[in-house]
């Protein structure tokens, strides 16, 4: 044999070869892989390739075409959503990774993590202060703060933190890789992002729309190919719109959506409806295709029962009581 040309496999009842050991590397997957006999230099009989230590090193060697450079921007950050009604999220950090968060949303976090706050968007590819002036403004008209809160591990290990829900509800993650790179969503849905993440805007072009839509003229514009997490009030509904599906909706249902998606507003129609409905004067429309998210409990609904239910405003006082005010002074209630 001469070392280079002399390695045999077994097919069925007859050996092929002579080979190289490059050529015999190539042929075995279409033969029975690993499990296929072998034979050649420093061998004394029939052995299956898988045992051979010369096969197993050129197959895990220069051979093999090293893996494609990752053309990703955005950190490649794990978590872990926990709760059911008031839920939370854990984040796992790597040495060095980042995640984005709107100021007052940390719940907690592990000692190796480092808090900064910084004006602007930390994700915005303009990095001077013009730059960071004009992904602050941006921020101002959706009605956030004009400074987000980073989180960066700065230890050898593996870190968390973690960010809570602001109101009962569920936490979403939105991977952009898988969105197409973008997403559309209510001004304070955002909870969480991987750097890398862009928080825009996106304008509401048409007139109706920013007057009436329920969510003005402006919403949050989540660029990038990383993960973001969202906030949806109550249960989540995710649909998937065909091309020219339509479906109604209440305007402040509408948690987030792909920009694919046209959407529109419409009259509810009928005076009684308009008057004595309950829902308001408009529907908000979307029409695919596209995904779009939406949430059984709006923020707005929250808020306006319990407004409407405080003591100070005039609402309910003592329920299921046939005494009322004075039922709750007799039990010492009446602070």
């Amino acid at each position: 044999m001469n070392g280079k040309s002399d390695w045999y496999y077994a097919d069925g009842s007859k050996s092929v070869g002579p080979l190289s050991l490059e050529q015999l590397v190539r042929r075995l997957p279409t033969a029975a892989g690993p499990d296929t006999l072998v034979y050649g230099p420093g061998l004394t009989d029939w052995t299956e390739a898988r045992h051979v230590a010369a096969i197993a090193e050129r197959s895990a060697g220069a051979d093999s075409p090293p893996p494609p450079p990752s053309s990703r921007r955005s950190d490649e950050i794990d978590y872990e959503i926990f709760g059911e009604e008031m839920q939370y999220v854990e984040v796992t950090l790597d040495p060095n990774e980042m995640v984005l968060a709107e100021a007052g949303g940390m719940m907690y976090m592990s000692p190796q993590i480092k808090m900064e706050t910084v004006f602007g968007d930390p994700s915005a590819k303009n990095t001077g202060m013009l730059g960071k002036v004009l992904s602050a403004g941006k921020r101002a008209l959706t009605g956030e703060s004009l400074f987000m809160t980073t989180f960066t591990n700065i230890g050898a290990g593996r870190e968390k933190v973690a960010f809570a829900s602001p109101y009962p509800g569920k936490v979403v993650p939105m991977h952009l890789d898988q969105l197409g790179g973008e997403i559309i969503c209510q001004k304070d849905a955002f909870l969480c992002a991987a750097r890398g993440t862009q928080i825009g805007i996106a304008f509401q072009k048409r007139i109706g729309v920013g007057l009436f839509g329920g969510e003005g003229f402006i919403m949050q514009r989540l660029t990038g190919d990383g993960i973001a997490l969202i906030h949806a009030g109550g249960t989540l509904m995710r649909r998937t719109l065909q091309r020219g599906e339509m479906l109604k909706l209440d305007t402040g249902c509408l948690v987030a959506l792909t920009p694919s998606v046209r959407y529109d507003i419409q009259l509810v129609g009928g005076i009684k409806n308009t008057l004595f409905g309950g829902e308001g004067l408009f529907f908000a429309t979307l029409t695919g295709p596209g995904e779009i998210w939406c949430q059984s409990l709006p923020f707005s609904r929250l808020a306006g029962r319990i407004l409407a239910n405080a003591p100070q405003s005039g609402g309910s006082k003592g329920e299921g009581s046939l005494l009322g005010g004075l039922g709750r002074l007799l039990d010492g209630d009446n602070q």
